[in-house]
């Protein structure tokens, strides 16, 4: 009779001749994102407006002039260029609001 074949719990080990095949599972991560958020940027809005409309829901508008109501989370998108350089003083303001009249905080696009 032919002797027994031992059994190995390591799959990479080797088992004589043949081969085998062994699947390594893994998971991937990937954030899911909506439909167009690719095409998003995270805006600036001054602080106030941002709590007003937390509160009533109302929409804000952005340093850039974009109308919307936040609802995404800002660090999820690139900020606005547009936004960036109002903020940085390389232009003004497009929200109808006097320059200097607060401080832009980001938005979610």
């Amino acid at each position: 009779m032919s002797e027994p074949t031992p059994v190995h719990d390591d799959p990479s080990a080797p088992q004589g001749p043949g081969t085998s095949t062994s699947v390594l599972e893994r998971t991937e991560t990937t954030e899911q994102v909506e439909p167009g958020d690719h095409e998003r940027f995270a805006h600036y809005v001054r602080k106030e407006k941002i709590l007003s409309s937390a509160l009533s829901g109302s929409p804000v508008i952005a340093l850039c002039g974009k109308v919307w109501v936040p609802g995404r989370d800002p660090n999820k998108f690139p900020v606005c260029p547009i936004c960036k350089e109002i903020y940085d003083g390389l232009r003004s303001p497009q929200d109808g609001d006097q320059p200097g009249g607060g401080s832009g905080a980001p938005g979610g696009a």
